[in-house]
């Protein structure tokens, strides 16, 4: 079946098209009486406005398109939650995709929003910059959140990854760890990229040996790296995991083998997911669910006032009990 137009809609609302079609853009000179019959034809037909449409009644409002590299994990539960709320505040839903691959399938992830929502957010740190502008609906206000897309026609939030590294390997220095393990993320994330180029030249600087183990952000490859560290007899004192599911993987597995934290070895992650905080775990602050509140602000103000400037988020050091010093006797 053909997708239903505007025609069809004030066709079967026995309208006009222009009386449809202000009640769409939200103009006050409609009846009601015209308003409930475009509202049922609208749902009876299954009609889409285009995105900028305004909702038929107060219990419908403007969409935000969110598109994100996963859609489970606290890390994602969290930047959803601030979004949300940001976007409740300003009237908007949020329609929600995930975009797990580059190439086609992340072309069709985003223009499959375009007639649907007034604007994106595109978080998507595993595409190339040119891959990503390729995907992107002409038109459409995007806002993007640690990619490589950098010719500056949107405005953009990066994270500044290095420092919060350097705050770590500044951190595990000062308490005395002199062999650190760091389990990084996967390798076409910029992410974990910035994370491990930042934890080498801490090192180096700091004169502290190192391991470098690959991981993929989930918790099964922390406890997988950690485990088989152990089975070799590889010497550390310490673990910087490039985020909280692999440092809390690390964590369960160094348990299981009797390793005392921090005793005999730290351990840090990164992003300060709510488990995080939970188990009590050294890591670095992302404040994720400001993180999301601050894209969907600027994205909305951006429909009035242009805003292309690239916004870098500081992170912090939390230090916990999976880092802290033995205390003297």
């Amino acid at each position: 079946m053909a997708e239903a137009t505007i025609r069809d809609v004030a066709r079967r609302a026995q309208l006009s098209v222009a009386t449809v079609s202000r009640a769409l853009n939200g103009f006050e000179n409609v009846s009601e009486t015209a308003r409930v019959r475009i509202t049922a034809a609208v749902a009876e037909l299954g009609y889409v406005p285009h995105a900028g449409a305004r909702s038929l009644s107060l219990a419908r409002n403007n969409a935000i398109g969110v598109v994100l590299p996963d859609l489970h994990g606290e890390f994602f539960s969290e930047i959803v939650r601030g979004m949300d709320r940001e976007a409740s505040r300003r009237g908007y839903l949020l329609l929600l995709s995930n975009l797990h691959a580059g190439g086609a399938q992340a072309a069709n992830a985003l223009k499959a929003m375009h007639g649907r929502v007034d604007g994106l957010v595109v978080m998507a740190p595993h595409l190339g910059g040119d891959e990503l502008a390729t995907a992107l609906p002409k038109g459409l206000p995007s806002i993007l959140i640690n990619t490589r897309e950098n010719s500056g026609q949107h405005p953009a939030i990066h994270l500044d990854n290095a420092a919060g590294v350097r705050a770590v390997v500044d951190h595990l220095a000062a308490i005395g760890r002199k062999r650190i393990v760091h389990i990084a993320g996967p390798v076409h994330n910029i992410d974990a990229q910035e994370r491990e180029a930042a934890f080498r030249a801490s090192v180096a600087a700091h004169g502290i040996e190192s391991i470098v183990v690959a991981g993929d952000f989930e918790m099964e490859s922390g406890e997988a790296a950690i485990r088989a560290l152990l089975a070799n007899d590889a010497r550390f004192d310490a673990v910087f995991a490039a985020n909280d599911n692999m440092a809390i993987g690390a964590l369960e597995a160094l348990r299981a083998a009797g390793r005392r934290v921090p005793d005999e070895v730290a351990v840090v992650g990164f992003d300060d997911i709510p488990l995080a905080r939970h188990l009590e775990m050294t890591t670095v602050r992302v404040r994720i669910a400001e993180l999301g509140e601050r894209a969907l602000q600027r994205l909305v103000d951006g429909f009035v006032k242009e805003d292309c400037g690239d916004e870098l988020h500081a992170p912090e050091l939390v230090v916990r009990t999976t880092t802290e010093a033995k205390a003297k006797p």
